[in-house]
């Protein structure tokens, strides 16, 4: 077990321990040790401000016994010193870091033990640890604590029990009673980097009470939820307007691809979250060329670094690279509205997603045919600019790597469903949607006689940059179902071809079927489970409910994923690997995937939407469900549903719902 810590279990020896919270992480081992040399530490806004941390009991490290998280921002480590000495670590984040150490003798004599706490910094980039760049340790200043600095940035460890300090050091002489405890809490300040406020449990608590409380019969969906609901309030950066960070541990930071969809997803649960992403990322939309950053006006940025190393890091601090999150900024505004966000909020961020739109014409649509496209536009710039992001994502049927500009399926489908959103919000605000609306419908044409392959049954992932469709079968055609894209026919062959075994992995959707030439169930995105991607694949079934197989699909898809969650632990890892389910029972786990990660968690909340059918629609006051939910679920319920100044409340039960509202009027 190379990955994360699944939450509530017990970790196996050599496993990587995640806490979060907002900016702030620690990777560590499973004893609880930030080792030397190692990707771990203490992490602060992109920068590791604790690059060691071990705890040694007479010149030795303790046995791993287990790792409890209740919470994604606090751990338990259980070690055993001897076979008659316990030591508990308690581990939690919030303004830094604070970990109590606990010595229980269990036996009826005396003991006797040196301890020691060996700690350095090195404030170095996220990226630089990531990647194994050797860095230097800061130097160390003893006093009554330990405090380190590089000139910007500092950090002081402090502890009672009145340690000897000497550089690097603390240490202390125990003698633990028969039957007796010790017990130190040692504390981590930083200086020079802003830091998370300093109780992560209240903002928690805050976030939760604010928040729709869903809740079902089914224990292992109940259990999912609730680890969704901590996991995302564990991500969630606080500032004027929050936003979800995209992953532990290496992305805690805005992205805006994975912030917008986690938005989205997690509607049901938060749906002011949509609105404050949309105003952070309008802050630092593109308004002028840089080729370096891949910046052009309009475009929603991709990617947010503040460590000591972002000018380094791809094209620099705010990065753009990427096709999707424009035309996704003006999807995700017309369904906060449809949520009921402040009508003038929104009507403040039209003019954001005009210049959108624009960018999908001038920038996106780089040869003027009518798709958009991606190139990038230096070597240090991600080849691949759609969700799947890796260099080798995008392929043919036979593994080949087509030529540049690529032009996805999913991302045209995303211009589509941005061109309806855009006309919905015109007519609302007293603007042309005609001219919207005849534009979708031309697109919608267009993207059919151009990516559909009528000898497969399937759209081609991409065309190409001499507009040859790339024709592996992946799971971007099903995004082509969540957006509406999609005609009724193609849809139909589509749905029978996604059902198919080389697809459905037991476990959710692979990212690419296993008879194409790429595929590689271990790989990143040609082969793979991502959650999220399964989530998409189930809503767009369950739009085009009213065809032959789409139902039933999506109920084996969801009982894949939440089957996957529940041997996770509960939390849904940023991807697993796509090996048949009749053949690796429960399913592998991808060894560098984040989690917790945003949209992974937050793609139980989609699947409960969708197949519930909830779609409010505050601006013209009505609530409308038409739920399909598998016998399995038992009941589920959304209790205090913010929308707007409304509040409801829904119970449903497989094919019926029950819808009480405070002024809006029901439509199941």
């Amino acid at each position: 077990m190379n990955g994360p810590l699944n939450a509530g279990e017990a970790a196996l020896t050599g496993a990587a321990v995640t806490l979060i919270d907002g900016g702030t992480f620690c990777l560590s081992d499973a004893a609880g040790d930030v080792v030397p040399g190692a990707a771990q530490g203490l992490f602060i806004q992109d920068a590791r401000v604790l690059s060691r941390w071990e705890l040694r009991l007479d010149g030795e490290p303790a046995q791993v016994l287990a790792v409890h998280q209740d919470e994604a921002f606090a751990a338990r480590f259980v070690l055993r010193a001897s076979p008659t000495v316990l030591v508990v670590r308690d581990r939690r984040l919030g303004g830094g870091m604070r970990e109590t150490v606990t010595i229980d003798n269990v036996s009826g004599e005396p003991v006797t033990l040196a301890l020691d706490l060996h700690v350095a910094a090195d404030f170095a980039d996220l990226f630089a640890v990531k990647h194994g760049d050797p860095t230097t340790e800061a130097s160390a200043r003893a006093g009554d604590g330990l405090e380190f600095g590089d000139g910007e940035r500092g950090v002081s460890v402090g502890a009672t029990g009145e340690p000897a300090v000497t550089p690097g050091v603390l240490s202390w002489r125990v003698t633990v009673p028969a039957r007796g405890r010790w017990s130190s809490e040692i504390a981590v300040r930083a200086t020079g980097i802003p830091a998370t406020g300093s109780d992560p449990a209240r903002r928690l608590r805050e976030w939760r009470a604010a928040n729709t409380t869903i809740t079902a019969t089914d224990h292992a969906l109940s259990e999912v939820l609730h680890r969704t609901e901590s996991d995302l309030g564990a991500l969630r950066i606080d500032g004027p307007h929050p936003f979800v960070a995209a992953g532990a541990p290496w992305f805690m930071t805005l992205f805006g691809r994975d912030s917008m969809l986690t938005a989205w997803m997690a509607l049901p649960l938060d749906p002011s979250l949509a609105l404050s992403t949309l105003q952070t990322l309008a802050e630092v939309q593109g308004r002028t060329v840089n080729p370096l950053t891949e910046e052009e006006p309009g475009r929603i940025m991709h990617e947010l670094r503040r460590g000591p190393g972002s000018a380094d890091a791809l094209g620099g601090s705010h990065y753009y690279g990427t096709a999707d999150a424009t035309p996704l900024f003006v999807m995700l505004l017309a369904q906060a509205w449809r949520w009921g966000a402040d009508v003038d909020a929104v009507r403040a961020l039209l003019p954001a997603a005009d210049a959108a739109l624009s960018w999908v014409d001038h920038y996106g649509d780089r040869d003027g045919d009518g798709f958009v496209e991606y190139e990038r536009t230096t070597d240090r710039g991600l080849a691949n600019q759609g969700w799947k992001d890796d260099p080798a994502s995008i392929n043919d049927a036979a593994g080949r790597r087509p030529a540049t500009p690529i032009a996805l399926c999913e991302v045209q489908g995303y211009v589509y469903a941005a061109l309806l959103a855009r006309a919905e919000l015109a007519e609302a605000f007293g603007e042309d949607a005609a001219r919207l609306r005849t534009k979708a419908e031309a697109l919608r044409e267009r993207f059919a006689e151009a990516f559909w392959l009528p000898d497969r049954g399937w759209y081609a992932v991409a065309l190409d940059g001499a507009k040859r469709p790339v024709d592996a079968l992946t799971s971007n055609a099903a995004h082509c179902l969540w957006t509406g894209i999609a005609t009724d026919e193609h849809a139909a062959t589509l749905i029978d071809r996604l059902a198919e075994s080389d697809m459905d992995s037991g476990f959710g959707l692979r990212t690419l079927a296993t008879s194409m030439g790429a595929y590689n169930p271990m790989s990143y995105h040609n082969g793979s489970v991502w959650p999220h991607d399964t989530a998409i694949a189930v809503a767009g079934l369950l739009r085009y409910a009213y065809l032959p197989g789409a139902v039933d699909l999506a109920h084996r898809l969801t009982s894949g994923v939440l089957d996957a969650a529940a041997a996770f632990g509960g939390r849904l890892p940023e991807l697993y690997c796509g090996f048949a389910r009749d053949e690796f029972d429960p399913p592998v786990p991808f060894p560098t995937s984040c989690s917790p990660q945003a949209w992974a968690s937050a793609a139980p909340l989609l699947l409960v939407r969708a197949l519930l059918g909830l779609e409010p629609h505050v601006p013209h006051g009505t609530i409308t469900t038409s739920p399909r939910l598998p016998a399995a679920w038992g009941e589920i319920t959304l209790a205090g549903l913010r929308l707007g100044e409304d509040t409801a409340t829904i119970t449903a039960t497989g094919g019926t719902a029950t819808v009480t509202s405070t002024r809006l009027p029901v439509d199941t």
